[in-house]
């Protein structure tokens, strides 16, 4: 790390130089998996590195419920909190509580997927650097397929028949507790995932084109929801309505799944010391409706911002640059199993040799379908909202998917505007 400290030493911020005093800092990060573990050992070389000292304010794992947190203290023009750990699609709707970041890393920016680098770049600014990108699959118990003489599912139906099946047997054979599929259904941005994926991948669009077409009200949108209604009680328990990533995890990694929707940093954890399931998995993409439609992972990621409100921004800045280094992302490759967002380390044979499924996944979120908050820009947490809340009422049996599509798009509709 200490070649990172010279970077550091040329944005001013090395207390040794003796240029400015150190600066205290505070960085709001959300908890799954082990992600504060991690980030604690990091800024422990961070502060070491710059005599700088970090504070590490810690958010709830649900994403709507740190968006909301967010927004309230950006609102309120906060200066407590100085970096942000933001999701994907919050960078239209934040944009304007964020200092531009693009002249201070013009030195790495060229670095990173072009791609990655435009989600968070609104109106020219580029408002959070990434710090690693993500995109789900279908976790599976390569042991029990193979036990029972199946293939990694290509279809949805494919996929429930399969975890229908082995459910059923191994129960008869005494694992009474093993259900088919977990994913991630509660009322949250989670759900709007999940769903998205599974409505696009039957070609029933993504919720609202990027032209501003509102395009959740059709008969493929409607079956693909039906047939995941179908899942409910049947290969997923009843409580899977309540569960967000770590609740999938957990029943997962305790033994008691066949399948599994999640991201890539359940796949460390999945192979960790304490896991039921160590060596028995592997990944493949999500499931499609039916031949010839094509797999459809929502595009996830999350960035590092720094707060216009921030009164130490120079810090701020060198923390977010270290944090989003090679050497960081490399460490969180390898230890967290999450996905770079720098091109080099998909070649990279320590990354390759700790976690071979990853230059695999690169074609999986290099495909991804992003959300449609680049289209509603400001109004995207209400548009996600009446979608998840709509997919909800349909999986818990409240209204049939075509009844809450078409209440949707009227909703939709009255909340667009003329704004998109």
């Amino acid at each position: 790390m200490m070649k990172f400290a010279l970077a550091l030493s040329a944005l001013g911020v090395m207390a040794a130089a003796g240029s400015i005093h150190a600066a205290e800092i505070s960085f709001a990060a959300n908890t799954t998996g082990k992600n504060v573990e991690f980030l604690h050992k990091q800024l422990a070389i961070f502060e070491k590195d710059t005599g700088n000292q970090v504070k590490l304010v810690t958010m709830p794992s649900s994403s709507s419920e740190q968006f909301s947190q967010y927004r309230l203290w950006l609102a309120a023009g906060n200066k407590d909190i100085d970096v942000y750990q933001t999701d994907v699609i919050w960078a239209p709707q934040l944009a304007d509580q964020f200092i531009d970041l693009k002249e201070a890393t013009k030195d790495v920016v060229g670095q990173f997927f072009p791609s990655i680098i435009a989600s968070q770049t609104v109106n020219g600014r580029l408002v959070a650097l990434p710090l690693f990108t993500d995109a789900p699959a279908l976790f599976y118990r390569k042991d029990l397929l193979e036990k029972y003489g199946k293939q990694p599912p290509k279809t949805w139906d494919e996929m429930a028949a399969t975890a229908k099946e082995i459910e059923d047997k191994e129960r008869q054979a005494g694992q009474k507790d093993l259900w088919g599929y977990v994913f991630q259904g509660n009322s949250y941005e989670g759900l709007t995932c999940n769903a998205l994926e599974w409505v696009k991948s039957s070609g029933g669009g993504q919720i609202v084109e990027p032209d501003g077409t509102i395009s959740i009200n059709n008969d493929k949108a409607a079956a693909a929801l039906d047939r995941a209604k179908g899942w409910i009680g049947t290969i997923s328990p009843p409580g899977v309505l309540a569960y967000q990533e770590e609740e999938s995890r957990g029943v997962w990694q305790t033994g008691n799944a066949v399948f599994m929707r999640n991201w890539p940093y359940a796949y460390s954890l999945g192979n960790g010391a304490d896991s039921a399931v160590k060596g028995k998995f592997d990944v493949t993409t999500l499931p499609v409706a039916a031949a010839g439609d094509k797999p459809s992972s929502a595009l996830g990621g999350w960035n590092l911002a720094v707060s216009k409100y921030s009164e130490k921004r120079e810090a701020a800045i060198a923390l977010v640059k270290f944090l989003a280094s090679k050497d960081v992302q490399k460490a969180r490759a390898i230890e967290l199993s999450n996905l770079p967002t720098l091109t080099d380390l998909y070649d990279d044979k320590d990354v390759a040799a700790a976690q071979p499924f990853m230059p695999n996944w690169k074609p999986i979120f290099q495909d991804a379908v992003p959300r449609p908050s680049a289209t509603a820009k400001v109004k995207y947490n209400e548009v996600s909202s009446k979608f998840w809340t709509a997919v909800h009422n349909t999986l818990s049996g409240s209204g049939s998917a075509a009844e809450n599509l078409e209440l949707l798009e009227a909703d939709l509709t009255t909340l667009k505007g003329e704004a998109w």
